[in-house]
């Protein structure tokens, strides 16, 4: 059995569709139930959901052989895994935002609200550029507006949100769209496996 962490949501939702494509279906996963685990011993998968951010974990702790993580998880977590193929779907960027009249004049320590610090630290370390950072779980672009935060570092997808809060990006850090990705352990002892999979799929994704 392959085990495979999908992130619930609309991308899990995606990814899934795109197995499902590449001949690893499981018909339970469509059932209405509360059920956590899905299997089909026939085709030797076992798909469970989990919280987007925690693929990587399920992933790098072996509890999954694979998983489908955005780049932005694992640019933030830096997990000891590896990234096997971009699956093209997910497609958003990383950015800086801020009110549509802020203007940095770098005479004081910027004020950053992001739910990723560590791309954020990163992307102005390279620029040479001092800031605080304010951690955020949710509702980021309030962080400007109220006055806690000078700009955002954040996943826009549209620019619709930003647009709504008269904010606006400034600056792409770095474009994300989700990854297949694998424990070092499952990949030497399933390669056979692990191998045929990502060749299936590649295969689903060139024939959509």
């Amino acid at each position: 059995m392959i085990n495979i962490a999908l992130p619930k949501g609309r991308l899990g939702e995606k990814a899934y569709r795109i197995f499902e494509q590449a001949g690893y279906e499981c018909p339970s996963i469509h059932e209405e139930n509360r059920k956590l685990i899905f299997e089909n011993p026939e085709k030797g998968v076992r798909y469970f959901w989990v919280k987007p951010s925690d693929v990587v974990i399920y992933v790098e702790r072996g509890a999954a052989d694979i998983g489908i993580a955005g780049k932005d998880i694992i640019l933030e977590y830096e997990p000891d895994i590896y990234e096997l193929a971009d699956l093209g779907i997910g497609k958003c960027r990383m950015a800086v935002a801020c009110k549509k009249e802020f203007c940095d004049t770098r005479d004081r320590t910027l004020r950053v609200a992001t739910k990723f610090p560590h791309i954020a630290r990163g992307y102005y370390n390279r620029i040479s550029r001092e800031i605080d950072i304010i951690k955020l779980n949710g509702s980021i672009e309030l962080a400007p507006i109220l006055g806690l935060s000078d700009v955002i570092v954040d996943i826009v997808e549209t620019g619709k949100t930003l647009l709504e809060n008269d904010l606006e990006p400034r600056e792409t850090i770095v474009d994300i769209s989700a990854r297949l990705v694998a424990n070092k352990v499952s990949y030497k002892f399933k390669n056979k496996e692990i191998s045929a999979m990502c060749q299936a799929l590649r295969a689903a994704q060139a024939n959509k």
